[in-house]
């Protein structure tokens, strides 16, 4: 029956989750500067902010052995845990509802639905992330450079965690994850650009000072990730990051507006 697995069905659905691929992506990012009180604002318990107040917008598209295809876009934060460095991923937006139950559900990822574009003009490119008819996230990049080729690793941490069935904090404790990608890249350049970011209610990215803009890159290729636990992070501490992650269900009561119908 499809509502009940194999053991032959549970073994290949478990190598996937361990070594996802993702072909073919396109990812247009670009590095920024923020405050360092922005960065120490965002960072939940158990992560530091870096040297630098560094964070990146990116929107981008993939193919995969997991969640077949789709597109979509994120902000991350530069941080660390302990001698471990890399981007914490404050928001991820996705195209696709597998795209968003694999994030969330197996690496703690906080993926929501949207819309993503990405257009060429020669060396210059533009993309941008919307929801709910808002461009949260605009890049325009002129891609100068030609880096050529290139072997890449990167790493991003993002935290696990369920509401309480009750609606009383957490489940349990959460789980702080570290993802890691191996990338090939056929395609690598970088150059200058620009960014916008916009805001709602759900997704503030308005409230993230931008002061100065550092490089912009584009790239194309391949990339096989792994992940990991590294700790826990007492419920009540993360409950406040929990729910920026998700949504605030508040302002999606919808009575008032039945009631006056």
């Amino acid at each position: 029956m499809g509502f009940v697995k194999t053991k032959e069905e549970i073994s290949r659905i478990q190598e996937i989750i361990k070594a996802p691929r993702f072909v073919n992506a396109e990812m247009l990012q670009i590095e920024f500067l923020t405050t360092p009180e922005t960065i120490q604002n965002l960072l939940p318990p158990g992560l530091e902010p870096t040297e630098e107040p560094l964070m990146v917008a990116m929107v981008g598209r993939w193919q995969s052995n997991c969640v077949a295809d789709y597109d979509g876009g994120a902000l991350y934060v530069a941080a660390r845990h302990g001698d471990i460095e890399a981007t914490y991923v404050l928001a991820m937006h996705m195209s696709t509802d597998a795209a968003i139950i694999y994030g969330r559900e197996v690496l703690g990822e906080p993926k929501k639905y949207a819309e993503m574009d990405i257009r060429k003009r020669g060396n210059r490119m533009s993309g941008w992330l919307g929801k709910d008819g808002v461009r949260l996230i605009e890049i325009e990049a002129d891609l100068h450079t030609d880096l050529g080729p290139a072997q890449e690793t990167g790493a991003n941490f993002n935290v696990k965690a369920l509401p309480a069935t009750d609606g009383n904090g957490l489940e349990h404790d959460a789980v702080l994850t570290l993802a890691e990608f191996n990338l090939d890249l056929s395609v690598n350049r970088e150059g200058t650009g620009s960014l916008i970011l916009r805001g709602t209610p759900q997704d503030p990215f308005d409230e993230i000072e931008v002061v100065s803009v550092n490089r912009a890159t584009y790239v194309e290729g391949d990339l096989i990730a792994s992940a990991r636990s590294l700790a826990t992070i007492p419920a009540e501490d993360f409950l406040p990051y929990f729910y920026a992650r998700a949504y605030d269900w508040s302002l999606l009561d919808t009575e008032e507006v039945l009631s006056a119908s």
